[in-house]
């Protein structure tokens, strides 16, 4: 029972950073209807310049990471008019396919710049171990907790508060009628993708502290998209659960079926937990059905 409690403590931190990634998936969707494949890289992008910020520019750790998330809300900004912009009207698929491609530059650019090597994130707590009765838990983990809380609670009151954030439920719920009802719709784009990338920085950051810093970890984005899914594509709170259910659902493969089967099966859980999602509730826990009259 208690390597089960310890699996599933490790499980829900995993998942946390998971659904950091996916509410920047739920975003990018909500407001602009696009799938974009390379949320995993903008995550990787800010982990590094809050590295360099860091270990070679020899800055605090908080003011690199309000540098970090300025960086990569410029960024967002800049993707979006540059790049997005351009293919408003076009077809659903030429966009998506464009993320895929933003995301292969992304990684072949950090390459370039950074290396392969693997890098240790400075890190912002200490290592020791904090020991309950029967489980254990690290300060990252503890950190990794506290940042998905606090964006979970942010989103909330930015949403129902902010003019900004009631425009985006606008732009999200139909795009034609916030045109008519005065909401600048190119605008909320660029915020969204903006906001998106400021997420996908908190999530390498959180990812680098707990594990390592590498250009392999965009991968992360690719085991999130099944946990946005899982949640609902345009659920904020769905992101945060699929996460975190894709998050334990991996680490007790990893604890008790691998042994059986002699590994493997960690790394394809999320994909099985995403067909089964597809075809049985393709509309995730939480994400609204749409019924089209015809």
């Amino acid at each position: 029972m208690t390597n089960f409690l310890q699996i599933i403590l490790n499980g829900v931190a995993l998942g946390s950073i998971y659904a950091i990634v996916a509410l920047g998936f739920v975003l990018i969707y909500k407001a602009t209807d696009v799938f974009n494949f390379a949320q995993g890289e903008l995550m990787m992008v800010g982990a590094y310049i809050c590295y360099t910020l860091i270990v070679h520019l020899g800055l605090g750790y908080w003011a690199a990471f309000l540098l970090t998330f300025l960086f990569c809300f410029v960024f967002g900004m800049v993707i979006e008019i540059l790049i997005l912009r351009p293919l408003l009207g076009k077809p659903i698929f030429s966009v998506i396919m464009v993320t895929v491609g933003l995301a292969v530059i992304l990684q072949g650019s950090v390459s370039l710049i950074w290396g392969d090597d693997v890098y240790g994130f400075p890190k912002l707590f200490s290592d020791e171990v904090i020991r309950f009765p029967g489980i254990s838990l690290k300060p990252t983990d503890i950190w990794v907790f506290a940042a998905t809380f606090l964006l979970v609670v942010g989103f909330y009151f930015f949403f129902r508060r902010s003019k900004v954030g009631l425009a985006m439920r606008g732009t999200a719920n139909n795009q034609h009628i916030a045109l008519l009802m005065g909401i600048n719709v190119k605008r909320v784009f660029s915020i969204s993708w903006a906001i998106a990338a400021c997420i996908a920085a908190v999530g390498g950051i959180c990812y680098a502290n707990v594990l390592f810093l590498a250009p392999d970890m965009s991968h992360i984005g690719l085991k999130a998209f099944p946990a946005a899914i899982l949640g609902g594509l345009d659920s904020i709170p769905g992101a945060i659960v699929g996460g975190i259910i894709i998050g334990v659902c991996e680490t007790l493969a990893g604890g008790y079926l691998d042994q059986m089967a002699g590994g493997g099966v960690k790394e394809i859980t999320s994909f099985i937990i995403l067909i089964a999602i597809l075809m049985i509730k393709p509309y995730g826990l939480f994400g609204k059905e749409k019924i089209t009259r015809v």
